[in-house]
């Protein structure tokens, strides 16, 4: 989600060379143009660079493309950041797993530099990304160029990087800092404790009636753990790079990285694919997998009997439907919103939990709200 851009690029330009000299053993470091856009990301600024130098052996020069993550501070999106986890989750498994991810440069603590914490790695290019908004199944390379089975390779290319994700040895590989104990016990528990915080600090006191029957549903129909696992926190194609062939080059946006039971990304996974879809009224595109024919797919190339996929799309909800409201405050708080939007209340988020919980439509008019009586199945 994009907020307005704060950051002298040109300045930050001079600022990162000396940085990059120190930490790449480089030489006559020259940083060129930043791609900053006019908008840049809440959960973290995203700057997109070429960095060209002289390797501290005396090679011939060369040039990089870079990408700096820069932690959010004032404005953030999630309850807590956990920001350097980020970094140490991509440097694990760029180096131990064959999960692709970028690699990894250099982590930066000290916020004097650039104001806050920042990483740097490598950026990949010849690579496209399904878009958020306007939506891949609306407009762009999906809609307009890829055939029915190059739709089909894309989806089922991602979900084998979802079978992949779930497959680590979350304790080999020494990820247990991902552990949250002050949340309660490691799985569920600790899941929902998390997004019961998040929910109080988002809302900030005021009616969600939506989001607030996806907490309470999940308080009352609460799974027990079947199993843990790394779990990535943001399943999408969206999140993920894509070649010519329409197979998945990187796993991107590790905010969200846990520790839990793996449908639980199987249910954001399934949620998103609603969102897209049924959220944002677009038509299934030809080849396109069906949200059951998605599941077969992880379950037969997993290995893993499947449960409380149901429950865990209603908690996706519940997650995303608090990203939603923060989302709501911030753009008020920069003025892109009126103070009074209902945006966090009524988006198409909000519109597929309602769907999933017998509640009215949200984004309905107040006549057809009135005309729709709403019912939650707690069975």
């Amino acid at each position: 989600m994009p907020i307005p851009e704060q950051r002298d690029l040109d300045a930050t330009r001079g600022i990162l060379a000396p940085w990059f000299a120190a930490h790449f053993g480089a030489t006559d470091v020259e940083v060129g143009p930043i791609q900053g856009p006019a908008l840049t990301g809440f959960s973290n600024e995203t700057l997109l660079m070429d960095a060209t130098y002289t390797p501290a052996d005396g090679g011939a020069r060369r040039t990089e493309g870079l990408v700096v993550r820069v932690k959010p501070t004032g404005h953030t999106v999630f309850l807590e950041s956990d920001f350097e986890w980020q970094y140490r989750v991509l440097e694990i498994l760029g180096t131990q797993t064959d999960v692709p991810v970028p690699v990894v440069r250099g982590f930066e603590a000290d916020p004097s530099i650039l104001g806050a914490p920042f990483f740097v790695m490598d950026r990949i290019d010849g690579c496209r990304v399904p878009a958020d908004a306007p939506s891949y199944n609306a407009t762009g390379w999906i809609h307009d160029d890829a055939t029915p089975a190059q739709r089909r390779t894309l989806v089922e290319s991602g979900l084998d990087q979802l079978v992949k994700i779930h497959a680590l040895d979350w304790r080999a590989l020494g990820l247990g800092f991902l552990d949250k104990p002050q949340y309660g016990a490691r799985g569920f528990e600790q899941q929902l404790r998390y997004y019961e915080a998040s929910y109080e600090w988002a809302a900030r006191g005021e009616d969600q009636p939506v989001v607030g029957a996806a907490l309470e549903f999940c308080r009352e129909n609460a799974p027990g753990d079947r199993e843990l696992t790394v779990c990535w926190g943001d399943a999408r194609i969206n999140n993920q790079l894509f070649d010519d062939d329409y197979h998945v080059r990187a796993v991107l946006d590790w905010e969200m990285v846990t520790l839990a039971d793996p449908m639980m990304d199987l249910g954001w996974w399934c949620f998103l694919d609603r969102h897209f879809h049924e959220g944002m009224d677009q038509p299934r595109l030809d080849g396109f997998p069906t949200r059951e024919e998605m599941v077969a797919y992880y379950a037969a190339t997993s290995g893993r009997a499947l449960h409380d996929l149901d429950f865990y799309e209603v908690f996706a909800g519940l997650r995303f439907g608090v990203v939603m409201i923060q989302i709501k405050n911030l753009l008020v708080e920069f003025g892109l919103a009126p103070a009074d939007s209902d945006m966090g209340r009524t988006n198409a988020v909000t519109r597929v939990v309602a769907e999933l919980l017998g509640l009215p439509d949200p984004t309905a008019s107040a006549s057809e709200l009135a005309s729709e009586p709403g019912r939650m199945d707690r069975s």
